[in-house]
């Protein structure tokens, strides 16, 4: 796998909130996006998800409880549990799905 710079690959995406997948490690799919301080739906997944903060802030919602994830930190997310993001979010998020 060549060397990634995720802030660099997420600058140059044509839009926000947009996932690029860059590769695949294992069974873990490893993709990026930018945030843009707009709120993104609430979701499911039937497969764990690590959302790791490379620069910036995300605002994670998760039943009544906001998680903040800041740069360097990552939250997972286990398979089956709603998850959405809250407007202020923004920076380079790159997301492991496992």
């Amino acid at each position: 796998m060549p060397l990634l710079d995720f802030a660099a690959i997420a600058g140059q995406l044509p839009a926000t909130w947009k996932s690029t997948r860059l590769g695949q490690v294992g069974p873990a799919r490893i993709k990026v996006l930018r945030m843009d301080e707009q709120a993104y739906e609430e979701e499911t997944h039937d497969y764990n998800e690590g959302l790791l903060v490379i620069n910036g802030c995300l605002r994670l919602s998760i039943g009544d409880a906001e998680i903040r994830v800041g740069a360097g930190q990552m939250y997972l997310v286990e398979a089956g549990i709603a998850h959405g993001v809250l407007a202020g979010s923004h920076g380079t998020l790159v997301i492991l799905d496992v």
